[in-house]
């Protein structure tokens, strides 16, 4: 892979740390600030709130900037927005800095995906890709434990002043490795949205939606989870992130290595073998053995159609000419599928289903969204047939 693309993957492991970390992190947070597990789950739902809104709008507004300034802009942004949380005062203050930290994420995952697609020939793209998005599984396998192992030791802040540091470093990288890119060309507000009218695009975005969401019911209310009902110790905690890091490595490997040879053929595998591993973990939360297995494997088959996803997303939004802005607003969507997830937890917690409760949710989001799946599918094949028949036609 090109030297390059590692910048990329030192931005994506600040982003995905700071993303994940607080699952980790909201016992301390909810205790530090008076509040409630649910209402400091806020951090993590205001986050993925902010990628879904800052991504379009940032990828607008820098439309006539490079790629490259672009990108050293977010890593900017990103400091200051953990900055502000490691400071904060108030839970309020706080949340104002996951917003600020979210409006990176979707812009630097979505320009990140086009320019690594462009670096390498067309037969690796899926791969490049999904090179970018191991930042992501790499820090869910180490940034969010030792974020996690910060806070125990020191403070929840510490993690913050920690992950600041990464975004200095992913500054560094991008202008010391990404080359100068060219100024795109001027293009009209509407001619970025069109990709937005293509129905298969819309289908894909509603996998994006759902699919990362069923994980992410779970894996918010993890720490709770394990120490109420799998009756784990609070330290352990941080190694059971390192088997979801894990497995999110895994499956994303698998996804970016499998998905250039048939796509959607592992989007079906996966989406439902994620659904099945999350009605099971519904049932055998109280074992610990079974939950650490559950654990991996729901990270693994819900990680494993990331890259792919992505892939989709931008191939049917190519032909509009705004390849850009989708794969920024599908990043977008991973994260309001995030915040979905990170919600609707909260709610069956809430209406007193249980701490194991996120995890039927979940598997019920999974298999809506294997059903958008199989509905892109049946529209590529119904395609396929049409085009068949025309060509057959006497002229």
């Amino acid at each position: 892979m090109p030297l390059a693309l590692w910048a990329l993957v030192i931005g994506a492991f600040g982003i995905g740390t700071t993303e994940f970390v607080i699952a980790g992190l909201l016992p301390a947070i909810a205790a530090d600030f008076g509040v409630s597990i649910p209402v400091a789950a806020y951090l993590a739902t205001s986050y993925a709130l902010g990628v879904f809104v800052g991504a379009p709008v940032l990828i607008i507004l820098g439309s006539r900037t490079s790629k490259k300034t672009m990108l050293a802009f977010l890593a900017l942004l990103f400091v200051l927005g953990n900055l502000v949380t490691a400071v904060a005062p108030t839970f309020e203050v706080a949340v104002v800095g996951r917003i600020i930290t979210s409006l990176t994420h979707g812009a630097f995952f979505g320009i990140g995906s086009v320019l690594a697609a462009e670096m390498v020939s067309k037969e690796k793209r899926v791969r490049a890709i999904a090179f970018m998005f191991s930042g992501l599984t790499v820090a869910t396998l180490v940034g969010v434990p030792v974020g996690t192992w910060l806070s125990q030791v020191y403070s929840w802040q510490a993690t913050f002043y920690a992950i600041t540091a990464i975004g200095v470093a992913t500054f560094v990288g991008v202008i010391a490795l990404i080359p100068n890119t060219p100024k795109p060309k001027a293009q009209r507000i509407g001619h970025e949205f069109a990709a937005f009218g293509n129905a298969k695009v819309l289908l894909a975005m509603g996998i994006t939606i759902l699919g990362p969401a069923a994980f992410f019911t779970s894996i918010t209310y993890i720490a709770p989870m394990m120490t109420d009902i799998a009756r784990f110790s609070e330290s352990s905690i941080t190694w059971l992130l390192m088997v979801f890091g894990f497995g999110l490595f895994v499956g994303n490997w698998l996804g970016g290595r499998y998905a250039d040879r048939a796509l959607m053929p592992m989007l079906y595998f996966t989406l439902l073998a994620q659904a099945v591993v999350l009605f099971v973990f519904h049932f055998v939360a109280e074992s610990q053995v079974a939950s650490v297995i559950c654990i991996f494997l729901m990270a693994a088959f819900g990680f494993a159609t990331v890259s792919p996803i992505q892939k989709l997303v931008m191939d049917k939004a190519k032909a509009a000419g705004a390849p850009t802005l989708a794969s920024a607003v599908n990043i977008g969507l991973f994260n309001l599928g995030n915040a979905l997830g990170a919600w609707l937890g909260g709610i069956v917690i809430a209406f007193g289903f249980g701490f194991t409760s996120p995890n039927w949710a979940g598997g019920f989001l999974s298999i809506a969204a294997l059903g958008l799946a199989l509905m892109s599918g049946w529209l590529d094949r119904r395609q396929v047939s049409t085009l068949g028949d025309v060509t057959l036609k006497p002229y």
